[in-house]
């Protein structure tokens, strides 16, 4: 078994924000967090003697990426969702309650814990039915959902390896999200490094849809839906 590490170096302004990918490595099709190589892969091969074929749906995401998705959301081009997945109509929204919209399943641009590599989006492959696409919502992970078994699994074993979900449960801020694991022994000193005096310096160079709602609300935005999550 690896050493889990005990502190991590400090990260620059682009590493956090995924402006920077050069603390990452590849991982079969994707990029990781150098220190999460290691123990995903023993994560994988418990899972594969466990007999499921964990795979990933998604791991780092660039600031880019997340900025298009944000932008798209915003402008109606992508479906804003309720708390139970349900379409909301934009038309009736004002720009901050878009804001809260998207955030409850989509992180602001450069507050995306998927930009440090550390947090992956898992799934196994050969419980996902014949031309079947992964959805990614609750239902899939839940009692009689097709990923519900490899779930439990999941929870069951997941801390052995340093993973942990930050989002087991709704806490107001970000939906439950059964498939987004997170390596803590790194990923909790990069959520102390995210500032928001950081982000705010990257969102205000940035033409991003709602800009002056969220520069005007950053702070409550950060404390909602960045450092709200579960405990370990």
């Amino acid at each position: 078994m690896f050493k889990h590490p005990t502190e991590v170096r400090q990260h620059t302004a682009g590493q956090l924000t995924g402006q920077k990918d050069t603390h990452l490595v590849p991982f079969r099709q994707h990029f990781i967090h150098q220190q999460v190589a290691a123990p995903l892969k023993a994560l994988q091969d418990a899972a594969q003697l466990a007999g499921f074929d964990l795979q990933l749906a998604s791991a780092f995401r660039p600031f880019e990426r997340q900025l298009l998705i944000w932008n798209n959301k915003f402008s109606g081009n992508r479906p804003l969702l309720d708390s139970c997945s349900q379409p909301l109509d934009p038309s009736k929204l004002d720009e901050l309650e878009k804001i809260h919209a998207i955030m409850r399943w989509s992180a602001l641009p450069g507050g995306s814990r998927h930009h440090w590599g550390t947090d992956i989006d898992v799934y196994a492959a050969n419980c996902l039915p014949e031309n079947t696409q992964l959805q990614l919502e609750p239902w899939e992970y839940q009692k009689a959902g097709h990923q519900a078994e490899f779930s439990q699994w999941l929870n069951d074993n997941m801390a052995e390896y340093g993973f942990y979900l930050p989002y087991q449960e709704d806490r107001g801020g970000v939906a439950i999200e059964p498939w987004h694991i997170s390596y803590f022994p790194v990923s909790k000193y990069l959520l102390r490094q995210l500032t928001p005096d950081m982000l705010e310096r990257t969102l205000s160079e940035t033409e991003i849809a709602g800009k002056s709602q969220i520069l005007k609300n950053l702070d409550s935005l950060y404390s909602r839906y960045i450092e709200n999550i579960c405990e370990v």
